[in-house]
């Protein structure tokens, strides 16, 4: 009989027990530390009922009780299921029904959200705060860390611990979010040789550049724990002190949508040269596409042997890598395939695309991608081809083997790193008395890459500001439009749908990049 994997965690905390894990300002949490945390948490999930691949929804701005909620989850083996925690009530309750999530972790912070959140999730038996040091604790919630107090921190039983599913929830052209579910974890052969080609190493530090409940963030956090590092958590980002932690922790590696290091680089040149960065060694840089002049700053500032780019998404995992060499000579490229996946064009005929620099919907088939949409099976189906996947993106290959994302199928805007469905927005606006039609989309923003523009068709008078507060009440403030612009009519096709080309070429004219 073959015994039962060591989770990393409890290995890493036998081998170097005090070694540090995580470091969030002055604490810093060793591995023997974070052991002991997550062991004593993941007893409490299973005292409040979780069983193998029971759903549990946490939310919280970056910290130290995030990397101890994940760990546990695992240990659990609960599927995680990560909430954004800038959703408003209403679209944070919708995730957590959805979900069928049980119990719901949350940060005090986010007691605002929460409350008005519940009367959405009647399948949530326990809302469970962290990180109350000492802040008043709702009525309808208990305090996870003087629970976890009183249980045991050794190791769950063996048997409590599933496949370490996942499920990141990303919304979709209907406007409705929808859970991207992992049934299995990620692939380790993938995964390890995805760090092999980057070449992380052990003991890498990685600091958060974004927030953990991002693919993003939280997938390429995953590299350096596993292979005994420590994570420094940044809870609110700030660009100095970015560079501070950079400097001080001798980062190695992190992960960065174009904004965050947009502002590091808008910093005095003088302010930067304070810290030393020379331990910068993999920056990963996605989450929306880095122009080919944010890329050329960041060699400028930070040198040429440390930026990697990957292509990819919640669905289906890296896809492809840009390595440091390449960043220079391939301008607009998003790299070559990622190790274990395979890429293929399709045209609009379902015609195979062989030729060089001829666009096609690229689909994707290899050891990273997602199982299905959770309760949306449907729209699974409809985005796959046999065995091959999309997420709607048109894209184009060199001679020399190298993608281009020239387009997106469907209508996303990526602001900031965060993406948009202009759907959602749609409906939202629609719900308005004076509002007759409307169309949204991305227009050219220097500071977020895209800012979310609409075209309205209104009744009566009604202003921006009425506009903006009631967007406001029902949407994400990221979500809710920068600019209106008022029109006698929509331009549409004859079946009705919303020329959405057309309306955004005036704001697309002369841009670099005309993916918007």
């Amino acid at each position: 009989m073959t015994s039962p994997a060591v989770d990393f965690v409890s290995s890493y905390a036998e081998s170097q027990p005090d070694w540090p894990a995580v470091v969030e300002g002055d604490a810093v949490m060793t591995w023997a530390q974070l052991e002991q945390a997550s062991n004593r948490w993941a007893n409490t999930l299973l005292q409040h009922g979780v069983t193998a691949n029971t759903k549990i929804v946490w939310c919280g701005m970056n910290s130290t009780e995030v990397v101890v909620v994940i760990t546990a989850a695992r240990k659990a083996g609960a599927v995680a299921v990560p909430l954004n925690y800038r959703l408003s009530p209403a679209e944070a309750g919708y995730v957590i029904d959805n979900s069928d999530a049980t119990v719901v972790l949350f940060d005090v912070e986010q007691v605002e959200q929460m409350e008005p959140a519940r009367e959405l999730c009647p399948k949530v038996a326990h809302w469970l705060v962290f990180r109350a040091n000492g802040a008043p604790v709702p009525a309808w919630a208990q305090e996870m860390e003087a629970l976890a107090a009183d249980c045991p921190a050794s190791p769950p039983p063996a048997e409590a611990a599933a496949s370490g599913a996942t499920m990141i929830y990303t919304s979709g052209t209907t406007g409705k979010p929808k859970g991207a579910l992992r049934r299995g974890g990620n692939n380790p052969e993938q995964g390890m040789a995805l760090f092999g080609l980057i070449g992380y190493q052990p003991r890498d530090v990685y600091l958060t550049t974004g927030p953990l409940y991002h693919s993003g963030p939280l997938g390429f956090m995953a590299p350096p724990l596993m292979l005994g590092g420590t994570v420094v958590i940044q809870r609110k980002f700030d660009p100095e002190g970015w560079l501070r932690l950079v400097s001080e922790h001798r980062v190695t590696t992190t992960f960065s949508a174009p904004t965050p290091i947009r502002r590091v680089l808008d910093l005095p040149a003088d302010v930067i040269a304070r810290y030393d960065t020379s331990s910068l060694a993999r920056f990963i840089a996605n989450a929306a596409p880095w122009p080919f002049e944010l890329k050329r700053r960041y060699v400028e500032a930070f040198g040429d042997t440390s930026l990697w780019e990957v292509y990819g998404s919640t669905e289906l995992g890296v896809d492809t890598v840009m390595a440091p060499a390449d960043q220079m000579r391939k301008p607009g490229s998003c790299g070559r395939p990622a190790p274990m996946m395979e890429i293929a064009l399709f045209d609009e005929d379902g015609e195979l695309v062989t030729e060089p620099r001829v666009p096609g919907e690229l689909f994707v088939r290899g050891a990273a991608t997602f199982d299905t949409y959770y309760k949306a099976e449907e729209k699974f189906e409809a985005s796959r081809r046999g065995d091959w996947l999309t997420v709607g993106d048109v894209a184009y290959v060199d001679e020399e083997g190298y993608y281009y994302i020239c387009d997106r199928k469907n209508d996303m805007i990526i602001s900031g790193g965060m993406n948009i469905y202009p759907a959602e927005i749609e409906a939202a606006l629609l719900e308005h008395p004076a509002v007759v039609d409307a169309a949204v989309f991305g227009v050219p923003s220097e500071e977020w890459g895209e800012a979310v523009q609409a075209v309205i068709v209104v009744t009566g008078e009604v202003t921006d500001e009425d506009l903006t507060a009631f967007c406001r009440e029902r949407l994400a403030r990221y979500k809710v439009p920068r600019g209106f612009e008022r029109v006698e009519e929509i331009p549409r096709t004859a079946s009705g749908k919303t020329l959405k080309r057309e309306l955004r070429e005036p704001y697309w004219a002369d841009q670099e990049r005309q993916v918007g």
